[in-house]
């Protein structure tokens, strides 16, 4: 089912941590930069909030060194850019 949607499925092995750890990377950085530092009256609030921080903070300012210092949205531009010239 998951080939079927082009999803690739995980390929560790139970107690592998390297499969998941871009994912736990990210909830760290997501809780300490946002999470923790704010109050959410109402989980509708907080699901605005989360999100309104990915896509204007995350992914368009913040830089990754694992990225080459560039942010996730340039990589992405730079990757359908080579790929869909090609």
């Amino acid at each position: 089912h998951a080939q079927k949607l082009g999803i690739t499925r995980s390929v560790g092995r139970t107690g592998i941590c390297y499969d998941n750890a871009w994912a736990e990377s990210f909830n760290g950085t997501l809780k300490n930069e946002r999470v923790y530092r704010t109050e959410y009256p109402t989980r509708d609030h907080a699901c605005f909030d989360i999100t309104r921080y990915i896509e204007l903070r995350y992914n368009t300012r913040r830089l990754h060194s694992t990225l080459g210092y560039r942010t996730p949205n340039e990589v992405e531009e730079a990757w359908h850019t080579a790929n869909i010239a090609a």
